[in-house]
């Protein structure tokens, strides 16, 4: 069947005469009858009577119209639904961020944005000792734990995480595990390198000082200039460190020391170019990462507390 014979007949009868839906249509007079003649000579039953009132819907024409609006509204939100599927995030997305984050807490997520987003090509961008420039596109967002300044560049700040104390099972097997914090005196620690790049926060090496007289200070063991080699230094039983809590997160050996105890915390920004504002890959990872956080929280104070 013939579709715009289909929308000629509804705006007949919206319209109520031949003429008037030609004009809407942009179709002469003579046209729009021959497309009604040709409907009800396809369907076997005339659809008007012609009168002196003007055109009127006989008994089959009443009940082909409810049918042809029923089938409009359908079309309408088949319509609607084929948008919403174009308006989907696809395309590439380049992500970076720092080699601890995205090495200890984003690369276990990914699998997850995947399968909400698959026509999203993400690309991780890992690096400690240089931020890369997302107004030159380098990257289209970053995950930065300080602020830009940069007017060109949206931030929007997600969480701050705190740095714990943790060590090694096969550590406390081998060394014991210290029942208080001034036992850390007898233990290996291990600190930020004092020549690391950018350290992410202030008094990074807080694990020397905590709980100690003014102006002392116990001797770490080893120095590491990255976040991620001092988890991983921790992981093998080296020794005992200050990390963000996110690092410990999937790490079936690292133990929590003193959980009353926190030491800085580290903020955490989600950045974009503001070219990117209306971009649906954006804010798809943006709700991603704040929801995952969330999370991630949450399931934090209940192994904590439970």
């Amino acid at each position: 069947m013939d579709w715009n014979r289909l929308r000629t007949f509804r705006i007949v009868t919206e319209v109520g005469s031949f003429t008037k839906a030609g004009l809407e249509l942009g179709l002469t007079q003579s046209a729009v009858s021959r497309q009604i003649a040709g409907l009800e000579k396809e369907l076997g039953n005339p659809l008007f009577i012609r009168s002196g009132r003007g055109l009127v819907l006989t008994e089959a024409g009443e009940y082909f119209l409810k049918t042809v609006t029923e089938m409009s509204k359908h079309l309408d939100l088949g319509l609607a639904r084929l948008n919403e599927l174009r308006a989907k995030p696809v395309g590439p997305l380049r992500v970076t961020t720092t080699v601890g984050f995205g090495s200890a807490w984003l690369t276990s997520r990914i699998n997850r944005f995947h399968s909400l987003y698959p026509d999203i090509q993400v690309s991780l961008l890992l690096a400690d000792n240089v931020e890369l420039d997302l107004l030159r596109r380098d990257a289209d967002c970053a995950i930065r734990f300080q602020p830009p300044t940069d007017l060109n560049l949206v931030k929007r700040y997600i969480a701050a995480f705190s740095y714990k104390i943790y060590g090694s099972k096969t550590y406390f097997e081998q060394h014991g595990k210290p029942e208080t914090i001034d036992a850390l005196a007898d233990h290996e620690l291990i600190v930020y390198g004092d020549d690391a790049w950018a350290p992410p926060v202030e008094r990074i090496n807080w694990l020397l000082t905590e709980g100690m007289p003014a102006g002392e200070m116990r001797k770490p063991a080893l120095r590491v200039n990255s976040i991620y080699g001092i988890y991983r230094a921790v992981e093998s039983g080296m020794g005992i460190a200050a990390l963000p809590f996110y690092m410990s997160e999937r790490s079936e050996e690292l133990v929590e020391l003193f959980p009353e105890i926190e030491g800085p915390s580290i903020p955490v920004y989600f950045v974009f170019p503001e070219e990117l504002r209306p971009s649906r890959r954006i804010d798809a990872i943006r709700d991603f990462l704040i929801e995952e956080i969330r999370k991630s929280w949450s399931q934090q104070n209940m192994r904590r507390h439970g």
